[in-house]
């Protein structure tokens, strides 16, 4: 039986050595699961345990659940070596995923609050803006910063 090795993220890149498209968005769901999950529970601590406003709480949280995200994207997802250009690229992205995300967020949170109170607004505000970022962040990163020629 063959021993099953995952090959240097550099090795591989410099390879070309692409995952296909399948095998990327799956792997970039997984990984969005997890740096959603740390996004959300940080959002959550932020608010209850801390009680910051639930903006602060949110850009706080995105932070970090982006810093998991990249992370583990460049490694696994993408297999790319690291590069001052690619982490520029990846540090403009995530300013405007984070507007985006952040200010969906603050646009969703008080009518939903209003109408449905603050657990569904902080589940559904959250969702619908992690979901719109989620989406603009695949499509840049595995056709702009992560390409492979």
């Amino acid at each position: 039986m063959a021993a099953v090795t995952t090959p240097d993220p550099q090795t591989a890149a410099a390879a070309g050595d692409r995952l296909s498209l399948r095998t990327q968005l799956t792997r970039f769901i997984l990984t969005g699961v997890l740096s959603a999950a740390v996004d959300f529970g940080l959002l959550l601590v932020g608010q209850y345990a801390f009680g910051w406003d639930h903006n602060l709480a949110k850009a706080l949280s995105f932070v970090f659940g982006t810093l998991t995200a990249y992370s583990i994207n460049r490694v696994w997802t993408f297999r790319a070596a690291h590069s001052h250009g690619r982490l520029a690229a990846v540090a403009a992205l995530y300013a405007l995923t984070f507007a985006l995300q952040v200010g969906t967020f603050a646009l969703l949170f008080p009518p939903l609050l209003t109408a449905y109170g603050r657990e569904v607004a902080n589940a559904v505000g959250f969702v619908v803006a992690q979901g719109l970022a989620t989406t603009v962040n695949f499509i840049v990163q595995r056709t702009v910063i992560f390409r492979h020629p």
